[in-house]
């Protein structure tokens, strides 16, 4: 990394925190920011009883990563947009949170090959697991206002459902897609056809970055739609730092999420809402705030005519708290609507995580760690997954079923 990087990467993270926010990373070695991107695992490691380990009594077949992003800058030339923030050195925040994002996949600079060369790492990545074993790769929408019209200034990213739809057709082994349409859209319900046509599995939202609000009535015809076409609606919930947008945190409300629920929609909350507080709005305006996991959890309680699922997608980042994944550990009667997921490319930046805090929480065997790390530095992928597979409290751990998540999709 050369001196300008450097300045560039210690004055962003001084002024946003913008990867995980507000905890200083600019004093931490540059070993320890940087994914090192190592290519398949040695032998010796790859190998290992910890990797059995984790696979072991698992139907591979079954195995999904529901939670999986396509990035890139759009020099490829088959739509991706990135806001221009994140290009130029003005806007430090921004253009960190692309370098890291960019590092974590593996996305080299040359010009014309950084979308080319995520998708290319994600190929590598798959190769180290079994067969059968498939990612559910994210397309990523614009934001739109309440009349339907796209607002560009205050879209950070965007990745079209025919890209999804593509990439996920190169590798059907390994690859399934996940649309991501606007329900304010003139043509929102024509676009969510065409896409369960094209074998999506599920929709996409991240209603504060998109200004979605899922209690408008707007969204009815949408949902009208997605419980007609079997298709799930995996939706950010509680406080959201990485994408900024055309919404305020209040849209990120899991309580909102009712709406699609009544209407028939099977909807899966991404993170289980471990982040963050939300109005109750279950108890009047002046209510004060409680955190968005409890009132996940208060959803979670509930039968409506939807499925409820919450995927475990960041729940050992840095900026959660232990005792939330603690909680989701012991709530075994949820794992059966609990679902895997990564949030990749995150696993991939190395200062969002530390095996340490979770070992002196008790959630993690201290002597995994060194191996965990190790396999991080080759494969992000299979890192997150060996994690989440070795967390323990006590007698409590995620259930295989929540590893074999193909079975919240009806039609795989």
């Amino acid at each position: 990394m050369d001196l300008r990087r450097r300045q560039l990467l210690k004055s962003g993270l001084l002024l946003g925190g913008a990867v995980a926010g507000g905890w200083a990373l600019s004093t931490v070695a540059r070993s320890q920011l940087m994914n090192p991107c190592l290519a398949a695992l040695p032998p010796e490691l790859a190998g290992h009883e910890l990797i059995a380990q984790a696979f072991d009594g698992l139907d591979l077949a079954l195995l999904r990563d529901v939670h999986v992003h396509l990035a890139g800058t759009g020099d490829s030339g088959r739509g991706i947009e990135m806001t221009p923030r994140m290009l130029s050195p003005l806007h430090p925040a921004e253009y960190v949170q692309r370098l890291f994002y960019l590092n974590a996949g593996c996305a080299h600079e040359d010009p014309g090959r950084v979308d080319a060369s995520y998708v290319d790492r994600l190929h590598n990545l798959v190769e180290a697991l079994p067969a059968g074993f498939k990612l559910m790769l994210f397309a990523f929408e614009r934001a739109y206002d309440e009349a339907g019209r796209h607002l560009p200034e205050h879209t950070a990213f965007h990745v079209p459902d025919a890209y999804a739809r593509d990439i996920a057709r190169g590798n059907p082994d390994h690859f399934e897609w996940v649309c991501s349409v606007h329900p304010y859209r003139e043509d929102a319900v024509d676009a969510l056809e065409a896409a369960a046509r094209d074998g999506a599995r599920a929709i996409k939202w991240l209603p504060p970055a998109m200004g979605i609000d899922p209690t408008s009535k707007r969204c009815d015809r949408f949902y009208a739609a997605a419980a007609r076409l079997g298709l799930p609606l995996i939706s950010h919930a509680g406080e959201e730092k990485a994408v900024h947008g055309a919404g305020g945190q209040e849209l990120g409300n899991p309580l909102r999420l009712r709406r699609a629920l009544d209407h028939g929609v099977t909807v899966i909350v991404a993170h289980c809402a471990t982040m963050g507080q939300d109005i109750d709005l279950d108890a009047g305006r002046g209510a004060p705030p409680r955190s968005s996991f409890e009132l996940f959890a208060r959803l979670m309680g509930e039968r409506r005519r939807g499925r409820l699922y919450g995927d475990i997608s960041a729940i050992t980042l840095r900026n959660r708290d232990v005792e939330v994944v603690r909680a989701l550990l012991r709530r075994e009667d949820w794992h059966d609507r609990l679902l895997y997921g990564s949030d990749y490319p995150l696993p991939g930046i190395l200062p969002l995580m530390s095996l340490s805090s979770l070992a002196r929480a008790g959630l993690l065997d201290a002597a995994a760690a060194p191996v965990l790390e190790q396999v991080r530095d080759h494969n992000p992928l299979l890192f997150d997954f060996m994690l989440k597979r070795l967390l323990r409290d006590g007698r409590h751990r995620f259930a295989n079923s929540v590893f074999e998540a193909a079975r919240a999709f009806p039609s795989a």
